[in-house]
């Protein structure tokens, strides 16, 4: 039995990077959806994001869905 290293080493490298894409856009996600902090003192508060951020996040869960429908699409179909 032998092992062929250089395709192991490309499946963990695209494995890497596809990981790391998909966690930085749900990141995206979650900032995009988060009250933003209001001024300083007591009256401080929290505002609602803005209709581009809500659209921007919304978006990069979409991208993150459809990535992981294709990934599921891929074991299924094989």
């Amino acid at each position: 039995m032998s092992i062929d290293w250089a395709a192991f080493g490309q499946v963990f490298g695209v494995t890497l990077v596809v990981t790391v894409g998909i966690v930085g856009l749900f990141t995206v996600g979650i900032v995009g959806t988060a009250p933003k902090p209001g001024g300083e003192g007591e009256a401080a508060v929290a505002t609602a994001p803005g209709a581009g951020a809500r659209a921007g996040a919304l978006a990069a869960f979409a991208l993150c869905a459809a990535a992981v429908a294709y990934g599921i699409y891929l074991i299924v179909a094989a």
